[in-house]
């Protein structure tokens, strides 16, 4: 019998699986499905964003990104902007009801991280910060 290799890969699947499910949950009540929940967080600082740079901050193909967008907009959460100078250029921006929604995100990613957290020291979750930024570099 053979010992299994440990995967950073596929620990981060399972985690990202799992953060997923306990943040779908937690945010239920908002009726957003896992994508639109991760847009709505990374507009979460108040920074309005063209459509090309949300979707590198949330990891999707802007092409993809649309129909999340459009589902957004419908929902009154986001509202898209002409850039002045550019009128091919978009920003995506938060609304009132947006903002609201996006607050309510940001307190549950805290909230999770922070129990999720909460036996590491602050070495390790440097070294956790340096792996998870170690992939998402490798990808671009």
């Amino acid at each position: 019998m053979t010992t299994a290799r440990w995967s950073a890969l596929l620990a981060l699947q399972q985690a990202t699986h799992a953060t997923l499910l306990a943040i779908t949950a937690d945010l239920a009540g908002l009726g957003l499905t896992a994508a639109e929940i991760n847009v709505l967080a990374n507009l979460a600082d108040g920074r309005s964003r063209t459509v090309s740079q949300l979707g590198a901050d949330v990891g999707t193909k802007p092409s993809t990104l649309t129909s999340v967008l459009d589902r957004l907009e419908r929902r009154g959460h986001i509202a898209r902007v002409r850039q002045e100078g550019d009128r091919r250029a978009v920003a995506i921006t938060l609304t009132g009801d947006g903002e609201r929604a996006a607050a309510r995100i940001a307190r549950a990613f805290a909230d999770l991280e922070e129990r999720a957290l909460a036996g590491l020291d602050g070495e390790q979750i440097e070294g956790l910060r340096a792996g998870l930024n170690a992939l998402t570099e490798v990808s671009r």
